[in-house]
């Protein structure tokens, strides 16, 4: 029998209610502030091994390479980086969520004996948007990141009936590891209203931002319901965050349920803090989750001093140039570089082979974080 409307409707409230009562509140400023005083000057990078082309090939059984992501965090280490962004995927705990916290559990174990504690990314919007398990697809030749796939796929987002498998990703994940003193945090969406309208656009649910502003509530929610002694945040990418009465719904949103504020910011030093001293109005720790695009004039030496300045953390955009190709800039989407080698990298901090793209950057990385690493 088909039920009323307004039944349906009531009885979707009472659910989320019930929930939501058993789900930790957002940290008050004072605990976040408590707990922000007892990390280092946070400064690493977005970290896929250089052997993996997305989140699946990191993390999937025949694919995971624990002797790669061991010498890769090594290198990071001797720079002085003791943090590292690392993208996860519900699809890898549909298919084996036994599997997949074992292979969480080993990256802990080697990112904890070179002193990096990783921030770990629960859902993304970016790039593709029909995510598969197994096999992944060759790099395409002189496109920038032409194999990273979002989380959840379109088909997920769409397909509501799909959430509860979601709630038990997130609610599993977080849980296994929520007292886990090896994790910095918990970024619950990467860039959630990105629309990819200079790659995937066309392919995009049309009503995704509606369909994750209604979800990304209940992803914060399911996350606080394991309880974790680790900060939960998403972090705003794009808009002005400075006025209130102009800011964003998807931006107010993320701010409101973040423990800690997180940003991107791909400008000048300048630009850089002005997007700090615009998050300063939160009184809650700040990170730059994502930053270091040399073709748009963000530099380690721009941005870097700034961050030191303000104690804001700070996570440049790629560590290793391997097969995401994120050294490639983005309009090699519309202009790939099969003939010719770009001008300068875009990203990325080290070749494949452990040699540093800019022998002066990684001097000056280890130069600037060697107060806080005791050196």
């Amino acid at each position: 029998m088909k039920k009323p409307l307004q039944f349906c409707a009531i009885f979707a409230i009472a659910v989320q209610a019930a929930i939501g009562a058993h789900a930790a509140p957002t940290w008050s400023e004072t605990k976040a502030n408590d707990w922000y005083k007892q990390q280092p000057w946070l400064v690493g990078a977005n970290y896929t091994p250089a052997t993996a082309i997305n989140e699946l090939e990191m993390w999937q059984p025949d694919t995971f390479d624990p002797k790669t992501i061991d010498q890769e965090l090594g290198w990071a280490q001797g720079i002085g980086m003791n943090t590292m962004r690392v993208f996860l995927q519900d699809q890898l705990w549909t298919q084996d969520p036994k599997g997949f916290k074992k292979r969480i559990g080993e990256f802990l174990k080697i990112a904890d004996k070179h002193k990096i504690k990783p921030l770990f990314v629960l859902f993304d919007s970016c790039w593709d948007p029909n995510p598969k398990l197994g096999k992944q697809h060759d790099p395409v030749p002189g496109v920038h990141n032409s194999g990273w796939v979002q989380s959840p796929g379109a088909d997920e987002l769409r397909d509501t009936t799909q959430y509860p498998k979601l709630h038990a990703y997130v609610t599993g994940v977080v849980g296994a590891f929520a007292h886990d003193r090896r994790v910095l945090g918990w970024d619950v969406w990467n860039e959630p209203d990105n629309g990819n309208d200079a790659s995937y656009g066309p392919k995009e649910p049309k009503n995704k931002v509606e369909l994750i502003t209604a979800l990304l509530p209940q992803v914060f929610e399911w996350a606080r319901e394991a309880k974790p002694d680790q900060p939960l945040t998403s972090g705003v990418w794009k808009g002005d965050w400075s006025n209130p009465d102009t800011i964003g719904a998807m931006e107010k949103l993320q701010l409101s349920e973040s423990d800690v504020v997180t940003f991107h910011n791909y400008g000048s030093g300048e630009d850089f803090e002005r997007c700090i001293k615009s998050l300063q109005r939160f009184n809650r720790p700040i990170l730059c989750t994502e930053y270091m695009a040399r073709g748009a004039n963000s530099t380690f030496q721009g941005s870097l001093p700034i961050a030191k300045q303000y104690r804001v953390g700070a996570m440049n955009w790629g560590l290793v140039a391997g097969k995401t190709q994120t050294f490639l800039p983005w309009d090699s989407w519309q202009h790939p570089y099969t003939d010719r080698d770009p001008a300068i990298w875009f990203h990325e901090v080290f070749h494949t082979y452990g040699a540093p793209y800019r022998p002066a950057e990684t001097v000056f990385i280890k130069e600037i974080t060697a107060s806080v690493n005791g050196e």
